[in-house]
């Protein structure tokens, strides 16, 4: 899209989309849902927040994001100014002049600002918003070394460890740190996922050799969640000959996993070998220390007080996931700054029921639900693992599985690698049978809610 031709209300609605992909669910809901746009030309539009508290928080948050994604919907430089509706003007002209105004700063802007927006990268990961723990010290450490010398310190460096828990941040970081000490850094940072999909793209559209130009010529490779790499040979083959031209182009190259490199499934011994040459360091969820630590500077981020009994609630209750934890503070804040009203711990514990629950349940592992089932039937753990199908093996191993999907947040490949390495089509074919047997069979149905429950009850 060249040319801006959508109504305003066409243009929030796609740009929403578009946030969504990139802004937690939460923070949407708490921050964004009430947005309208006022004046919009071809230069630029204002979004109108509720309030002025409202406009200052997500100016400070995700302006940058926000503007990011509007250039990619218009395909061009496209200005975002944010209002507070005490703020709007009805005089389109003083609209536009602001608008004008806001595109001439933003033409200053300096070069490592645009690049990170351009890089998809979140303003806001930088080394300095790190709270730096026990659990992510060696991590960080490692990061601040690459980023001053690239493929002198460790490379490459791979990251590993639960979902939420600061790689990602610490990838963003490293490009803006390298972008600051030198704008003219060639940096691609991309999911392990939209490397795949763009180099099937390239396939289909025989644009292969553009593809390899642009991740094969940089000075630093970031890619996230690299364990999507598990099966797919051919896109192995590709990033074993991109690995290659890097690293002996003295070229960073960057890796987050969310497990060990030996752990992850059916990849190939060679690149597997090539993921352990430099540094493997692991991000543990951060001590209660820490999370306070995190939970205080992000209030202070926000411009709001938060009592510091709230901040440690929310420490103790949201313990393996820091996006989660910064999302439930997202909205607490966003309680706070609305209604001006005091927050206790009856009211946190009421506004953050879902956020709570999804905690407890991320700590219930499939080896959790496996041990459960097993005592539950009388079985041994090694039947779950088996290949020995009688009956009373069988559907005890299924409902296991059934569980697995239920109450954990595994794929349908990760629940099947956990039961002897059956493939996602068993995992399906189970929970369909466990669905269809309590259906018909009222016994069934009680000793699978009762083992939901028990399982609900030991993290309670």
């Amino acid at each position: 899209m060249t040319e801006l031709t959508a109504t305003p209300e066409t243009f929030w609605s796609s740009l929403r989309e578009s946030l969504l992909e990139v802004i937690p669910a939460d923070t949407f809901r708490v921050w964004f849902d009430n947005i309208r746009v006022g004046h919009m030309d071809q230069d630029g539009c204002e979004l109108i927040t509720p309030n002025e508290f409202s406009a200052i928080w997500i100016r400070d948050n995700y302006l940058d994001v926000i503007r990011q994604e509007a250039d990619r919907l218009v395909g061009y430089p496209f200005t975002v100014e944010l209002l507070g509706c005490y703020e709007e003007h009805a005089e389109s002209d003083s609209a536009r002049n602001r608008i004008a105004k806001s595109k001439t700063k933003s033409n200053r802007t300096s070069g490592p600002s645009l690049q990170g927006r351009s890089l998809g990268i979140n303003p806001k990961n930088t080394f300095s918003n790190f709270v730096v723990g026990a659990g992510s010290e060696l991590a960080h450490a490692a990061c601040v070394a690459v980023a001053n010398a690239p493929a002198h310190a460790y490379n490459p460096l791979f990251l590993y460890g639960d979902t939420g828990l600061g790689k990602t941040h610490l990838l963003h970081a490293v490009a803006h740190h390298a972008l600051n000490r030198n704008p003219a850094t060639r940096i691609a940072y991309v999911s392990c996922e939209r490397f795949t999909n763009e180099f099937i793209r390239a396939i289909q559209e025989n644009t292969l050799t553009k593809f390899r130009s642009r991740y094969r010529s940089v000075d630093y490779l970031l890619i996230d969640d690299v364990q999507f790499l598990a099966g797919k040979e051919r896109i192995q083959e590709e990033f074993f000959h991109t690995f290659n031209e890097l690293f002996e182009a003295q070229r960073q190259i960057l890796l987050t996993s969310d497990r060990p490199a030996g752990e992850i499934d059916k990849i190939e011994s060679r690149l597997l070998s090539r993921f352990q040459w430099g540094l493997v360091s692991d991000i543990q969820a951060p001590d209660w220390e820490t999370r306070v630590a995190i939970l205080s500077r992000k209030s202070q981020a926000m411009g709001i007080s938060i009592e510091a009994e709230i901040l440690e609630f929310l420490a103790k209750n949201i313990s393996r996931n820091v996006r989660r934890m910064e999302g439930a503070l997202t909205r607490v804040a966003g309680y706070v700054g609305l209604t001006r009203k005091k927050a206790d711990l009856e009211t946190i514990q009421r506004l953050l029921r879902d956020i709570l629950r999804e905690e407890n349940l991320s700590r219930i592992t499939i080896e959790t639900i496996q041990k459960r089932v097993v005592d539950y039937y009388h079985l041994r753990m090694a039947d779950m693992l088996s290949r020995r199908r009688p009956a009373n093996i069988a559907f005890p191993r299924q409902v296991a599985m059934y569980l697995s999907r239920l109450m954990t947040e595994h794929s349908l490949q990760e629940i099947g690698n956990a039961f002897g390495g059956r493939d996602h089509g068993t995992v399906i074919h189970a929970c369909k049978t466990v669905e269809n047997m309590m259906d018909q069979d009222a016994s069934i149905k009680v000793s699978v809610e009762l083992l939901t429950e028990q399982l609900s009850q030991s993290i309670a």
